[in-house]
């Protein structure tokens, strides 16, 4: 079974648990391990997180969540001035209070991070995790 919504949300803190909400549900019905719903949840807690601190002149964003083929990929659009990701230090010189701390913590939750400036002028980060999925239990008569 596959999973797939876009909801739009204003841009403001009471959207960031509601989407998480929504993914944390569609992860937990796929029956997703446990560990793996709390790092993408985590992930695009962040992700969103970071819309709502840089993007406040926005009056609301976008989120797009496809769960297909034991992959979930998570798409955050908004219309913010964006930044440059090459500009900013390496991991291993950025320090935790540095701005891009966010970056690290998405970084090592998913197993890929982009980020993309749309034609259309949005700004688009994407986080995608392969997930470990856990069949049904069923129960054997014993023999």
């Amino acid at each position: 079974m596959d999973i797939s919504f876009t909801v739009r949300l204003p841009v403001d803190s009471t959207s960031v648990p509601f989407v998480r909400g929504l993914c944390r549900q569609a992860l937990e019905h796929l029956q997703v391990d446990p560990p793996v719903v709390d790092e993408v949840a985590l992930a695009l807690t962040e992700a969103c997180a970071n819309v709502v601190q840089h993007a406040a002149g926005d009056v609301d964003y976008e989120v797009q969540v496809d769960i297909v083929d034991g992959t979930c990929r998570i798409s955050v659009f908004d219309g913010g001035d964006g930044f440059d990701v090459d500009a900013l230090p390496a991991g291993e010189e950025r320090s935790p209070l540095d701005d891009g701390r966010g970056l690290l913590l998405m970084q090592a939750l998913v197993d890929r991070l982009s980020f993309v400036h749309e034609p259309d002028g949005r700004h688009r980060v994407t986080l995608e995790k392969r997930l470990v999925l856990h069949p049904p239990l069923r129960l054997v008569d014993p023999v």
